[in-house]
């Protein structure tokens, strides 16, 4: 009913309701072609709306988000048969997934929910622990803006990827405005190598980057010095719990003069660069 009162409706928030799952999924499969914006909160009732999603229901969809994400796979079983992947979301340009506990969003899935998204510009995955490097390094967007990968609150990071996070960097670091890393398991060698990126972006253009989170990180005083100079426009730099740099300089830093009162503090501590 809603679907056929509301011819104009392009955009759909239904977190924290009750509103049962079979009545969303009826609504996207009658409203789906001109839905642009969709937010969900995740419980086991939201596998069939997920599912339809996937089954691409919501071709124009620009806009996913998907709040509290438990510890519940929902992706549907496999059937035994080859399934054909839909079109998915070509138009799609954001996309959140973040949650506070770990969960089971895995490459599989973010596979699968943006193999059609070439024009993702924000990816939120907050909390997502299985996604790797590699697992993004696939996704066929290439102009991406914004990627929150922060792990807060993980206790076993003896299970976190350990390297890497130059697939990132590599792939994006001349569209990066924001980079979250916090609370990752890179090496500091590792963390290094992926930051250097910015240094030497092809075309001698200045790194858009403006926004990194680097908060539990094994970052060391050398790197962060150097994607300090390589990027001019850096605005916030989190550097809070980073077990390598000295203490006095673990905090987070805003806007420009505090961003190079730091780097002045890192070079004086680093007699190399001095």
């Amino acid at each position: 009913m809603v679907a056929k009162a509301c011819p104009q409706l392009h955009s759909l928030d239904i977190q924290h309701s009750m509103v049962e799952s079979m009545a969303v999924v009826s609504f996207l499969e009658e409203a789906g072609p001109r839905m642009q914006k969709l937010w969900l909160t995740y419980s086991s009732q939201t596998t069939a709306i997920l599912g339809a999603l996937l089954g691409s229901c919501c071709p124009q969809l620009q806009v996913l988000e998907v709040l509290r994400l438990l510890n519940l796979m929902w992706l549907p079983k496999p059937s035994g048969r080859v399934v054909t992947p839909g079109p998915g979301f070509p138009g799609l340009e954001e996309l959140c997934l973040a949650s506070s506990t770990c969960n089971f969003v895995s490459n599989e899935v973010l596979g699968r929910l943006l193999h059609g998204s070439p024009n993702l510009r924000l990816l939120d995955l907050r909390g997502c622990a299985r996604i790797t490097p590699a697992g993004l390094r696939d996704l066929p967007c290439q102009e991406l803006e914004q990627l929150h990968l922060g792990l807060y609150g993980m206790s076993d990071r003896l299970t976190l990827v350990k390297e890497g996070s130059a697939l990132l960097t590599q792939k994006w670091c001349h569209t990066l405005r924001e980079l979250d890393l916090s609370g990752q398991g890179f090496s500091e060698k590792d963390l290094d190598h992926a930051l250097a990126a910015f240094s030497g972006i092809p075309g001698g253009s200045r790194p858009a980057l403006c926004s990194l989170n680097l908060r539990g990180t094994r970052v060391t005083p050398s790197t962060v010095s150097s994607v300090i100079s390589s990027c001019p426009g850096l605005l916030y730099l989190n550097l809070e719990s980073c077990r390598c740099l000295p203490r006095g300089l673990k905090r987070a830093y805003r806007g420009p003069e505090e961003v190079q009162w730091c780097l002045e503090q890192l070079l004086t501590s680093l007699p190399s660069l001095s």
